[in-house]
């Protein structure tokens, strides 16, 4: 069962993520706000991290401010990022956005999805 504390924030992000959000917003098409971070259906553990890009604020959505950019939570995805924290990796094979959430029960074998009992 997911308990949380009411200071919790929604998502912390990175300095190293924060400076990725900002390269990729300003590297956007022109009507971009900002960034938008999601949960949908997915993979063998079922749930997956979605970020997209935001055109426009949608109703009930948090708004968290990174260094001057927009990033907003979609209100289906805050009960499974709760004290989530977004970082950003690079290595000589890949790099991501990457998500330390303490919520997770399982993450399956690719690492592309998880799921929260």
């Amino acid at each position: 069962m997911l308990q949380f504390d009411k200071n919790t924030p929604i998502l912390s992000i990175t300095d190293q993520a924060s400076a990725r959000v900002q390269e990729i917003v300003k590297g956007a098409e022109s009507d971009v706000i900002g960034l938008r971070i999601g949960i949908k259906t997915a993979g063998c553990s079922g749930l997956q991290y979605n970020v997209e890009f935001a055109k426009e604020q949608q109703p009930f959505e948090d708004a968290i401010d990174v260094n001057g950019v927009l990033v907003l939570i979609d209100p289906a995805a805050v009960m499974f990022l709760v004290g989530t924290e977004m970082d950003w990796t690079e290595d000589k094979f890949n790099s991501s956005f990457v998500f330390n959430n303490p919520n997770e029960t399982a993450r399956c074998g690719c690492g592309e999805s998880f799921s929260i009992s």
